[in-house]
């Protein structure tokens, strides 16, 4: 069974953590949900709170298929600036294992010097990265090497169904989008 990380920091962006964790679950992909300073519990930035049962100081990078970053500005700059989370990034990139971020989250990538050369982002976020390489609205999910990248909370789902293509193969990603009914993706 495929694993992947989703670390949480104070201020995530609800929409897309849970519907990374849900649609990937539905995959049956183990997802483990940590938090990154021993919390129990992470608080988004629209006030809902997700029960995080582990922390992310004991995970290593071959334990774990694939690291994925949610967004909101709030947990981002926590992300970015987390010695675990930069750790990870490094780690995962130097043994090629896949990497994924959405919404401001990129600005964590781009902080690990792992972001490539082609990536998406909220509006705005690029300029705070200061990269070349935005490709702005011209796809939903931009993959470049081994790192996935998308722009934000109305994303998610296709974003989430990327990475199930890419861990469990297209007859997976295919059942799944169907079942989610998500014919925008």
């Amino acid at each position: 069974m495929r694993r992947v990380l989703v670390p949480l920091a104070k201020g995530f962006e609800e929409i897309e953590a849970v519907t990374i964790i849900d649609v990937l679950r539905r995959a049956e992909i183990e997802v483990l949900v940590v938090s990154l300073n021993r919390e129990k519990f992470v608080e988004g930035a629209h006030g809902i709170t997700v029960e995080t049962p582990s922390d992310i100081a004991n995970i290593l990078s071959d334990e774990i298929d694939m690291i994925i970053l949610p967004g909101g500005w709030g947990g981002t700059y926590t992300l970015a600036d987390d010695a675990n989370v930069q750790r990870l990034l490094k780690e995962m990139d130097s043994k090629n294992k896949q990497i994924a971020a959405i919404c401001a989250a990129p600005y964590a990538l781009n902080k690990a010097g792992v972001l490539k050369e082609k990536y998406t982002c909220y509006p705005s976020v690029e300029e705070k990265i200061e990269k070349e390489g935005y490709q702005g609205d011209v796809s939903m999910v931009v993959e470049s090497q081994n790192v996935l990248t998308s722009r934000g909370p109305a994303t998610a789902i296709c974003f989430a169904l990327e990475i199930v293509k890419k861990l469990e193969g297209k007859e997976k990603y295919e059942a799944l989008k169907s079942g989610l009914l998500a014919t925008f993706c």
